[in-house]
Parts: C-alpha cells; structure tokens; sequence
C-alpha cells in the first residue's frame, strides 16, 4: 500500500485523484482536505441535497463524485480519506473502517460503526459518512472526518428548498453530528489543533499499515489528474447532470 496526502485543497482536483487512483493498479490510502464543497453522491440530483442560493452566496463548490450515497459536506476543518485496492471483501462489508476505528482509537477518539458504514461518537453523534464504489475488480471506499468544522454551513447548504424536487434521485439521510475537537473538548481530553490531528492520524495509519513513510505523486500523476479535473470534475455538465 502507498499512503498519500493530496498536495491540493481543490475538491474537484481530489475527486479526480481518486479516480485516477482508483484506475491505476496498485493499493492506496488517499487523504486530503477540501476547500469548501458540497460532494453529492453519482445517483443524487443537486436541487434535491443542496440549498442552491445559499452556496452561490457562500461560493461553496458542489461536486459530484463517482460512489452513490448521500451529500457530505467538506471544509477546511474536515480530513478526508480514500481506500482504493482490488476487491477483496463483499462490497458491503465495513471491513475498511476497522483501521479508521483502531486509529482514532489511538487518538483517544472512541469511534462506532454504524449501521450505513459511518462513524459515530458515544451519545449518538455522526463524525463520519462513507460511501462506495466498485467496478472492473477495483473498489473505493472512502469518508470524512468532522474535526473543527463549520456545522452551520454544513446545516445549510444541505438543506434544500423542495420545490425542484426530483422523484428518482437517491435522497439523503439526515443525521445529527458533532465535530470531534468538540466532543473531546467536552470529555476534558487534549484537543489538538486541526493539523496536528491530521498529522497524527496520517502517522498512525502508516504505523497500522506498516509503511514507510507517506509518498508524493509524481509529476505524471499530477498532470494526468489535471486532465481529468478539467475535463470531468471542473464541469457543470457533470457535476450538474441530474
């Protein structure tokens, strides 16, 4: 396995390096942080997830990615991360959070598994929605992480007005959720600063994982990610689509 942190906070650059990864053979952990966006799942239509008004005032980027599922919300407060391998597991499995588990676990972070593949924390709290994608012997799992994010952009821009409503678009589920730095705040346990929580958590998953150290794209995979960024990720009629 190579563990990477993207050098980019642009989403629609991340969401093409997660395609390209998960095209090029080979093992990966991604993890990056995004400027502010709204990433809506394939299946999903943008009027239903998103407050449209609200996100042209806020210049909050809406994305569409390659998984289904439901929209999450990203900042610059919320690490990201991106498993991406040849399929071992049924494709339903929740296997891929174990090592997110066990590291936030190192962290002091008592972490669940809930019943949709996310992250919950103790009191019934989401820190963490995933989603999936599997094709050609490929499978991408990836997910966020709430650590010192804006919850009310987060509240809303994903709240929707319902008069654009599109019948056959896959809907979200709502959930209640808390920024880790918050519930360790309240627990009196050390709170890192954002960065160092993503320092930390890089350095633990390359512990789990027994690697060397992180690796860097080279300059071929940063321009074949730039193609695919302009091309796919940067376009309305994409990202629009439904």
């Amino acid at each position: 396995m190579k563990c990477i942190f993207s050098p980019s906070a642009i989403p629609a650059f991340n969401l093409a390096a997660e395609e390209y990864l998960f095209s090029t053979p080979g093992e990966y952990l991604l993890l990056y942080v995004n400027t502010t966006s709204i990433i809506i799942g394939y299946n999903q239509a943008v009027v239903n997830e998103v407050d449209l008004d609200f996100c042209i005032e806020n210049d909050i980027r809406i994305i569409r990615r390659l998984s289904g599922g439901g929209a999450v919300y990203h900042d610059s407060g919320n690490l990201n991360y991106s498993f991406i391998s040849d399929k071992k597991e049924a494709p339903l499995s929740a296997d891929f959070l174990l090592p997110v588990i066990y590291v936030l676990q190192q962290l002091d972070i008592p972490a669940g598994i809930g019943k949709r593949k996310d992250l919950w924390l103790p009191g019934g709290y989401k820190i963490s929605g995933t989603a999936s994608h599997v094709s050609k012997g490929r499978v991408l799992h990836h997910g966020t992480l709430l650590y010192e994010s804006n919850l009310e952009n987060l509240q809303r821009s994903l709240n929707p007005e319902k008069r654009n409503f599109v019948a056959k678009a896959t809907a979200s589920v709502p959930s209640p959720v808390k920024n880790i730095s918050s519930f360790l705040k309240e627990e009196q346990k050390e709170t890192p600063p954002f960065d160092e929580f993503v320092n930390r958590f890089a350095n633990e998953m390359i512990t789990c994982f027994g690697l060397a150290g992180l690796t860097s794209f080279s300059t071929a995979d940063v321009e074949a990610i730039e193609i695919l960024r302009r091309n796919k990720y940067s376009q309305r009629e994409w990202n629009y689509k439904m």
